[in-house]
């Protein structure tokens, strides 16, 4: 047999399209030709494969035409993933094995130049891709890649740590010896990390804290060094209710794009704390082929951005959409990806360049010029986005000496999962997330309570956008205190958290 034919995937964001891999071998000039619209590192398979074949002792056809083409040819490839088709597609045209058990399977590996299998990127976004598409296949992975795809239920994934392993299980009769399927081992919960009894004080940062898991809101934390903003935002993680099994699977497809996701933490929701030198390609995704960048390795978890001022003000204007929408597209001349980006943002800032304005400890040595400067590299519309702002003051040292332990993050992630409780059955998602009539249904008020938002809207010169997230906000503080009706303390308390940023 001169042609054969298998079966792979590539990626495209989230996506992973299938691609038909076709080997043809024929007489003429000896070469190895590679078609397809194929990355440079797809094109230097070619020698890696050549070496992983003669090196594990089976026979490359030298005195051959080789071709083969990935279809369909308009879909970019990229990564080493075709390297584990190639070398298949090759053995089967040269009838060293039985073409006709690789209609059965999807293979993905990059080869090392002994024949090993090394792991590729996405291989639960491919996995994922296999179940929505229905098929019968099983899939064939590295061993790494195959613990993850093994997550995905209702499929049939095979490890295999060397290419010889692939090859003796795709021999002809019964000298086949068939691959083994990989087993899903998902590790016990992990401790939920730093505890919130360890921040003493700061009764209001925490409240907000608390309201923002209870509600998916995003918060910003305005407040001197050293005051506790990075010890709050690390302890939101364990506040919120364990991730669900598709909210984990989404997570885990998304770090595993770019490599970053380990089994071990399977189900647990991820915090990203990008350094401020981040570019906005960084934090928003991008390059040639589009990867996800923070905001999408987020996915389901917590965004940190320490320092939001020193953040460059273009990478900060490109959290507006997403912080919206809930998603990313990446658009470049050749190609478009969109990447999920379902993020609860939490920053923090100093509210002035030294750090102290506002301080009852230390003077502020800026000038109200400089403050009025530093605080405007936060955009108004950015701001305007942002649910919560919260100040985190200085505490005396005597204070905090004498100051008691705080409520443990246990007790406060109980009332946080019985509160989303009641938003899952009322209307199928966070508070954070109502808009348009499901708005007005869930946060309707009654005369006294509208008269009194209004009067602070019209007070306060909000924005429609800071009108309904005030609403969205008491609705929370409504349901951490199990009350079916927006009050008007639940408002009250609501608006507090909408000036954070005092004046010079």
């Amino acid at each position: 047999m001169s042609l054969a034919v298998l079966h792979s995937r590539a990626l495209d964001g989230l996506a992973a399209p299938e691609v038909t891999v076709e080997v043809h071998l024929s007489n003429g000039l000896p070469s190895f030709t590679l078609v397809g619209l194929a990355d440079t590192e797809v094109k230097e398979a070619r020698e890696r494969v050549r070496a992983a074949l003669l090196h594990s002792g089976l026979e490359f056809p030298h005195n051959k035409r080789i071709t083969v083409n990935l279809a369909p040819a308009d879909q970019p490839k990229e990564s080493g993933r075709f390297d584990l088709p190639i070398a298949l597609g090759i053995l089967a045209a040269s009838g060293q094995i039985d073409a006709r058990r690789l209609a059965r399977f999807e293979f993905a590996g990059e080869l090392s130049l002994a024949g090993d299998l090394r792991p590729v990127r996405g291989s639960l976004a491919m996995a994922l891709a296999l179940r929505r598409m229905g098929s019968s296949r099983a899939l064939v992975l590295p061993q790494a890649s195959a613990r993850e795809a093994a997550l995905v239920d209702g499929l049939t994934i095979h490890p295999a740590a060397h290419l010889l392993d692939v090859v003796k299980a795709m021999l002809p009769g019964d000298a086949a010896e068939p691959l083994p399927r990989a087993e899903v081992t998902r590790p016990e919960p992990a401790p939920i990390g730093p505890d919130l009894r360890d921040v003493k004080g700061q009764a209001s940062a925490k409240r907000a804290l608390e309201i923002a898991a209870a509600g998916g809101h995003s918060l910003l934390m305005v407040g001197p060094p050293g005051t506790g903003k990075s010890m709050l935002a690390q302890r939101l993680a364990g506040l919120l209710p364990p991730l669900s099994e598709t909210q984990a699977l989404e997570s885990a497809a998304v770090l595993s794009l770019n490599g970053a996701f380990d089994p071990r933490r399977w189900a647990q929701r991820v915090m990203r704390s990008p350094h401020h030198s981040a570019s906005s390609v960084a934090l928003v995704g991008g390059g040639t082929p589009p990867r996800p960048g923070e905001i999408s390795l987020a996915h389901e978890g917590i965004l940190f951005l320490d320092e939001l001022p020193e953040f460059p003000r273009a990478a900060l204007e490109a959290l507006r959409e997403p912080l919206e929408s809930g998603r990313i597209v990446i658009s470049r001349a050749a190609r478009q990806a969109e990447f999920p980006a379902r993020f609860q943002l939490v920053a923090a800032m100093n509210p002035c360049p030294c750090g102290h304005h506002g301080s009852a400890l230390r003077a502020c040595r800026c000038t109200p010029d400089g403050i009025s400067r530093y605080q405007g590299r936060i955009s108004g519309p950015l701001l305007d986005r942002i649910d919560l702002q919260v100040e985190v003051p200085a505490v005396p040292a005597e204070t905090l000496a004498a100051a008691p332990d705080g409520e443990s993050s246990s007790s406060v992630a109980e009332r946080v999962a019985a509160a989303q409780a009641l938003q899952w059955a009322r209307q199928g998602g966070l508070n954070a997330e109502l808009a348009g009539d499901a708005l007005d249904t869930h946060c309707a008020l009654d005369a006294a309570a509208s008269k009194f938002l209004q009067n602070a809207a019209a007070r306060l010169g909000w924005s429609g956008r800071s009108f309904h997230r005030v609403l969205r906000i008491a609705r929370s503080i409504a349901d951490l205190a199990e009350s079916r009706q927006v009050q008007v303390p639940h408002l009250a308390e609501a608006i507090q958290y909408r000036r954070a940023l005092a004046a010079p």
